[in-house]
């Protein structure tokens, strides 16, 4: 396979899905229902800003009802195509199988650059946008439910879902049309950082099994490791954030898109968010390293490579060059099929973004089942589990007096142990519980089949087989 033959995104995920489907036994016409779209509507409209008539062009697509209703982000770029979209589509189908969210896959998109225009005209642009999906049951608390992606966020979400309040007065659960909200709006504590969050409990247990480090050339725990992250949007802010801050790795590397940074000594993220928020990019930092040509910086050494932004960043150009012996997939294909070839033949361990990057849709679904019970997590049981804890308290300081000096509390002890679970502390750990449970679903699978080399056919084996068995119990 040469330069001239890469595949294309859709063309990456349909050979990465024959690879797995090769390995099991499932009915062909079976295989194929799985494999297709069910349907992608395409959309232009026309919204009257700055004395014209602007048209855009949109498109929602359904890859999978197995399970209703269907998820996916909604993203704005100047790139987004239908095969993009159908692509993005089917990975949210195995992504949610994988990670055991009871939804089929969809995907959004819009083709414009947010950057060009103000926030009142991009406002009147979503809501055209929504309006159009709604007007068709493709954003439906109970069949299609969108979330943020690239180019959009929380604003965009509260934007669609008072279109769809204003199309739909008397639906009560109209808040759960889409999250990633603000907190105000319905959202939920946590789905801002949930999918960097997510790639952060994905390396804490991968660096829980010895067979796993030792197979990615790695030793010992994530402290002191040399991380490289493509990407500073929303999930690579983040995951880089948590990675340096609570668990002590060393962000050597940040490409964005005006170029790169690097510092064998360690970034600091959050002071290069700033810079970058004040200044569009990373050129004129004051610390580390500038690198023009940002991609070079992927083929930099360093333990752990996180591509955090576009598809395809790694490909069969750069792909013998990659040094990082282990990467994770914060964003949707970042690694051409053909690349993903060159790497497993390497012995580089890929954890593939339909697990690694699912905490956004995991958190996305707690929301959602917020919505629907009208109800704040934490707000029954909160302050019951702290009046069993204080009982324990209680009787801990009686023991403490009657022993005098011989035995004492530690001193943070009574704070911690007295403070009940609130919605961000049970959102993180339902994160994390999801996380362990999948990427253990995947090793099971990666160690115990001769014919399974690598964690991406594991999770791809995993995800079709649910899926499968889904369509078995409707009767399909």
């Amino acid at each position: 396979m040469n330069a001239s033959k890469e595949p294309s995104f859709r063309e990456s995920v349909d050979l990465m899905f024959n690879r797995a489907v090769a390995l099991m036994d499932l009915p062909p016409g079976l295989e194929e229902k799985i494999r297709v779209c069910n349907a992608t509507y395409t959309v232009r409209f026309g919204v009257r800003l700055r004395g014209q008539i602007h048209t855009f062009t949109g498109y929602r697509s359904v890859h999978s009802e197995h399970m209703e209703p269907v998820k996916g982000g909604i993203r704005y770029a100047m790139g987004v195509n239908q095969d993009e979209v159908e692509a993005l589509a089917a990975l949210m189908t195995y992504k949610c199988a994988l990670v055991e969210a009871p939804f089929g896959g969809s995907k959004g998109g819009l083709r414009l650059d947010p950057r060009q225009w103000e926030e009142h005209e991009l406002e009147l642009i979503t809501r055209r946008f929504a309006y159009e999906l709604i007007k068709r049951d493709l954003i439906n608390p109970a069949q299609n439910v969108p979330a943020p992606d690239m180019g959009t966020g929380e604003r965009e979400m509260a934007w669609i879902a008072d279109q769809y309040k204003r199309m739909n007065t008397t639906d009560i659960n109209y808040r759960a049309c889409v999250t990633g909200k603000p907190i105000n709006a319905g959202g939920i504590q946590g789905r801002v950082e949930a999918t960097g969050r997510g790639v952060q409990y994905a390396l804490h247990e991968f660096f829980r099994h010895p067979e796993d480090i030792a197979a990615a050339k790695l030793s010992g725990t994530l402290d002191g490791k040399r991380v490289v992250v493509q990407g500073l949007g929303n999930v690579g802010y983040h995951a880089a954030k948590f990675l340096s801050e609570e668990d002590g790795c060393l962000i050597t590397g940040i490409i964005e898109r005006d170029g790169a940074l690097v510092d064998a000594k360690g970034l600091n993220v959050e002071a290069v968010r700033n810079w970058i928020a004040r200044h569009g990019g990373v050129e004129g930092y004051p610390e580390g390293q500038f690198v023009k040509e940002g991609a070079k910086v992927l083929e930099q050494a360093c333990d752990i490579l996180i591509p955090a932004a576009m598809e395809g960043v790694i490909n069969l150009s750069n792909a013998t060059q990659i040094k990082a012996s282990l990467i994770i997939e914060a964003a949707n294909g970042p690694i051409t099929a053909g690349a993903d070839d060159i790497l497993r033949q390497k012995g580089t361990v890929i954890i593939p973004d339909m697990y690694a990057n699912a905490g956004g849709v995991t958190v996305s679904y707690f929301e959602w089942v917020k919505n629907l019970s009208h109800i704040r997590f934490g707000r029954i049981g909160r302050r019951q589990e702290e009046a069993r804890h204080q009982l324990l308290v209680t009787e801990l300081q009686r023991l403490n007096r009657g022993l005098g000096d011989a035995w004492e509390m530690s001193p943070d002890f009574k704070q911690k142990y007295l403070k009940g679970a609130g919605e961000l502390e049970l959102v993180r750990s339902g994160l994390d519980d999801t996380m362990r449970t999948a990427y253990q679903s995947m090793r099971e699978v990666w160690h115990s089949r001769q014919d399974v080399t690598d964690l991406r056919t594991a999770a791809y084996l995993v995800s079709i087989a649910k899926v499968a068995a889904s369509y078995r119990a409707m009767g399909l």
